[in-house]
Parts: C-alpha cells; structure tokens; sequence
C-alpha cells in the first residue's frame, strides 16, 4: 500500500515521500496516528506547501540567529560568586548562572545553548561559547568576580 509521509519516520523516509509499506503498518499505524496519509493530488499539493512553509520559517529562524549571534559577539557579563582568598569558588558557575546574566543583560539564551566544558570554579574572565543553531555560534566573555 502507497502512503505519503506527513512526519520524518526513521528507516522509512522524509516528510512528502511517498512510500510503499504493508497495509497492516499503514492501517493500524501509520495512518490512524497521522503520520501518513492517501497520496492523491490534493494530500501532494498540501504537503508540498507545509514543505515550503516549513523552509521558510527555518530561514527566518536562521537569519533572527545569525542576527543574535552578530549582537551577543563580544558581550561582557559579570557574575558575583563567593570565593576564598584564594580565589577558588564556594561552588560554582554553571551554564544556568551565565544564561541568567544574558538573560540580565536582554538576550535570551537556554543554558543547554551555554557550552561550558565544566563549571567555572575560580575568580578569573572566562570566554564561553554560546551555540545557537548548529553553524551560529558567538562567544561571550563572563567575569567571575567576588561577592
């Protein structure tokens, strides 16, 4: 039985293939789940327009990134953390405190976006990599002073 994919299925094929699978996969799964559906003219068409809105929206999204990026190139935020004299920290600086100081400073970043290679654990200017997408990516320098 011929099925036009509506979701990326693994080992199957892409949004907008057209697949040939056994009846029982497309009736019992495939089909009740709205995964797949009948490839007439009409299912192509709709597919076809979910597709290119689908670029576009990931061409955006890409393009308010690069723009981000470009912005948060160079930022500078300070984070105050209790410390011997030394300089060694009572705990540490994570990717949670850096994005909370961004987040501060009016930029929006998810800690798992932060790729710190382990915690920040003494006083010093660290340069941390922030990666928005899988090619964005911009570098922030943080601060660690004492409280």
């Amino acid at each position: 039985m011929k099925v036009l994919l509506r979701q990326d299925v693994p080992a199957l094929g892409v949004i907008g293939d057209v697949v040939d699978v056994r009846p029982g996969y497309a009736r019992n799964y495939l089909l009740p789940q709205n995964i797949a559906v009948d490839p007439t003219d009409a299912n192509l068409k709709r597919i076809e327009a979910e597709r290119r809105e689908r670029k576009r929206r990931e061409k955006e999204r890409i393009e308010t990134l690069k723009g981000v990026a470009s912005r948060l190139q160079g930022v500078s935020v300070t984070i105050k953390a209790k410390a011997n004299e030394l300089g060694h920290l009572f705990g540490s600086v994570t990717e949670t405190h850096i994005a909370q100081a961004l987040k501060d400073e009016g930029f929006h970043v998810d800690p798992a976006q932060v790729a710190l290679a382990q915690p920040i654990r003494t006083l010093d200017k660290f340069r941390v990599p922030i990666h928005l997408a899988p090619d964005i990516n911009a570098e922030v320098d943080v601060w660690v002073v004492p409280a």
